[in-house]
């Protein structure tokens, strides 16, 4: 009988921990597919983060290593440097990325550093209960808004995507979601062409991936998916925002 579809060799046998609906495991599933599919996976070394991805670890096929809250640009910058021939890739949250890691995402991107991003956005701290994050929408209620993100004492969401593009040193930034069919192929798309920018030696790449948290969200998952369309798409829009893979002037 022929194979019609199996799972990815770039995944472990483990059993993942994420709630029910939860969209990482589609996520990791594209991620191990890129490598695969690239020939790349025995090069690759992955950052797991502190947050809802902590065990990530225990479930890429590939040599991991576990990275301080925020830190994981940092540790990959490390990584890639001493050994450049290695893919680094880091797999982080909106609050280990936009929050404590603010600055490592940051420096990274304006150093070149040749390693890639994959940034998980659900708006909401998910480990830890559902406090606000910095990507948490302008009204939405979480653990530590509970009247609603007040723009008055906590400020505007934060569009990592958008705030990248400005940075010279960033090369290829795209923001993707996987709510549909259409466009969970459009996430592998960006993630493979991340992992091409960086085996090309072209330098930083990050792609964020819209997703959902139906647990914090207080949704079941298919209502997540239609909140996330109504609500978040329009705060943070798809597309490529830096695109400079075409450039011999990259890293």
């Amino acid at each position: 009988m022929a194979v019609i579809f199996e799972k990815t060799k770039g995944l472990t046998e483990a059993t993942m921990h994420y709630c029910p609906g939860c969209t990482h495991g589609i996520i990791h599933r594209l991620v191990a597919e890129a490598l695969v599919e690239l020939g790349l996976l025995g090069k690759a070394v992955g950052l797991a983060p502190v947050g809802c991805a902590v065990f990530v670890y225990n479930y890429f096929n590939c040599d991991m290593a576990q990275a301080a809250h925020g830190r994981a640009p940092a540790v990959a910058t490390g990584i890639k440097r001493a050994r450049p021939d290695t893919i680094v890739f880091t797999y982080q949250g909106d609050g280990d990325l936009a929050a404590i890691g603010m600055a490592e995402t940051i420096h990274a991107a304006a150093r070149g550093e040749n390693i890639t991003i994959i940034f998980v956005n659900n708006a909401i701290y998910g480990m830890t209960g559902g406090q606000m994050a910095p990507t948490t929408l302008l009204g939405q209620v979480t653990q530590t808004s509970p009247y609603g993100r007040d723009v008055t004492t906590t400020g505007y969401p934060i569009r990592i995507c958008e705030m990248l593009s400005t940075i010279d040193g960033a090369t290829y930034v795209e923001r993707v979601s996987v709510d549909t069919v259409k466009n969970v192929r459009k996430a592998k798309s960006a993630i493979t062409k991340a992992f091409q920018t960086q085996a090309k030696g072209l330098g930083f790449s990050l792609v964020e991936i819209i997703s959902s948290c139906p647990t914090n969200w207080g949704l079941t998952p298919t209502d997540s998916l239609d909140w996330m369309r109504e609500h978040m798409l329009p705060v943070y829009p798809l597309g490529v925002f830096r695109d400079k893979t075409n450039c011999e002037a990259s890293k």
